[in-house]
């Protein structure tokens, strides 16, 4: 591969044999409309002016990457750096896309966003751009991760955001996203669903990817600044994928730049134990591919066909199905994905507050939980960055259990 970028999806929406657009007759219209619209700011001057200015001056960019050097030298393998979009106004990746999408919807003429969140920074960055906006908000969020995440759930309604319990299914993100979806179909003249991940029919797993593109195209220009070269690896934590398609799309044509990929591991290989997608190869059991929520890419099923429970520790990561563009990554054997189980997520988290002063989300603490396994055996002049897509404010509860 040369350097610079691969242009997917093809013109149907399909990464190789995934994407596309699997909807009733009732959303064809609404996201035919979207996909024009996106595709004409795009190449509006203005639109992209406005946009720019909002990520400087509203979110914060561009984010730094710092040197972990204590991490570093606890390891004692590879030198290790630090995407730190935990830096970002409300604390994670997903203010990029919020304002990419919001500003959308003011294009659109809709007056009301809704949105779903498992974790909860989907749902206040949301909230947030709403607010800046001016617009009326209504955020969806499983009852059992509300539970998990009481501090964001008043952090959304504080900006002004309605945030309506899901009691059905897992009462989980899967169930949100259903809720949303439902809202949306109903009143689509006046709202804009603003989906927070690279999941979902054709063009949100695109245009998603494309509002946080952004973090590896800072990422590729800031290591050649401070090492002089690319990066031996990448690595991210994957629930729906957006943070990690943000930090690896900027490095797909860069063969040598190796990227990893990681999952939810939960507590243990059965299937409904853990929110493994990709990662079969390490024994996690019930994926393979099929359509959930518009989009045909891996999920986690029975053998009937039934869509699975998941579990992690982290409420951001238990989504049974993954971006279709990750799935696409896997079979090319672009990407690598792997899987780390709550307690290694736990312990990532402690080490890397100890050593370099930083709480991450449980989220980020994937990531960090398979470099502290690999970053010891790499050589001590390769390059890792890991993108440590938010801080560990909103799991101050769940670590205190275990900490």
């Amino acid at each position: 591969m040369s350097a610079g970028t691969i242009s997917v999806p093809d013109y149907r929406g399909r990464f190789g044999a995934y994407g596309g657009r699997y909807v009733p007759e009732t959303l064809v219209a609404p996201l035919e409309e979207l996909e024009f619209a996106y595709l004409e700011a795009s190449n509006d001057e203005s639109f992209r002016k406005e946009l720019d200015d909002l990520l400087h001056n509203f979110a914060g960019r561009p984010t730094p990457l710092q040197f972990a050097a204590r991490l570093t030298e606890h390891l004692g393998g590879a030198q290790i750096y630090l995407k730190r979009e935990d830096l970002l106004h409300t604390g994670a990746h997903k203010i990029n896309n919020c304002i990419g999408q919001g500003l959308l919807a003011v294009r659109m003429k809709k007056h009301r966003v809704v949105a779903e969140t498992g974790a909860g920074q989907h749902g206040v960055a949301t909230a947030t751009v709403a607010a800046r906006l001016q617009l009326a908000c209504t955020i969806y969020m499983g009852t059992e991760d509300m539970e998990r995440q009481r501090l964001n759930v008043f952090r959304m309604r504080l900006l002004g955001a309605e945030v309506i319990g899901v009691e059905a299914g897992s009462r989980t993100l899967k169930d949100a996203i259903n809720e949303a979806m439902r809202d949306w179909v109903t009143n689509v003249r006046t709202t804009h669903y603003l989906l927070g991940s690279v999941l979902g029919p054709h063009p949100y797993p695109q245009m998603v990817r494309n509002f946080h593109k952004i973090i590896g195209e800072e990422a590729r220009e800031q290591i050649l600044r401070a090492a002089g070269r690319l990066p031996d690896h990448l690595f991210a934590c994957v629930g729906g994928g957006s943070n990690a398609i943000g930090l690896f799309h900027a490095f797909l044509g860069d063969s040598a730049a190796k990227m990893v990929g990681v999952e939810a591991g939960g507590r243990g290989k059965g299937l409904g134990e853990h929110a493994a997608r990709l990662s079969d190869s390490a024994g996690f059991s019930g994926a393979r591919p099929g359509v959930l929520q518009g989009t045909h890419t891996y999920v986690l099923q029975n053998s009937d066909g039934q869509i699975s429970t998941t579990h992690s520790i982290s409420a951001g990561l238990d989504y049974p199905a993954i971006g279709p563009e990750h799935a696409w990554l896997a079979d090319t054997r672009r990407a690598e994905y792997t899987a780390v189980v709550d307690e290694e997520a736990i312990s990532a988290a402690k080490l890397l507050a100890r050593t370099e002063g930083i709480i991450p989300a449980l989220e980020s603490a994937h990531a960090i939980a398979e470099l502290v396994k690999r970053a010891p055996k790499m050589k001590r002049d390769e390059i890792v960055i890991v993108n440590l897509s938010g801080r560990g404010d909103k799991d101050m509860e769940t670590l205190s259990r275990y900490v």
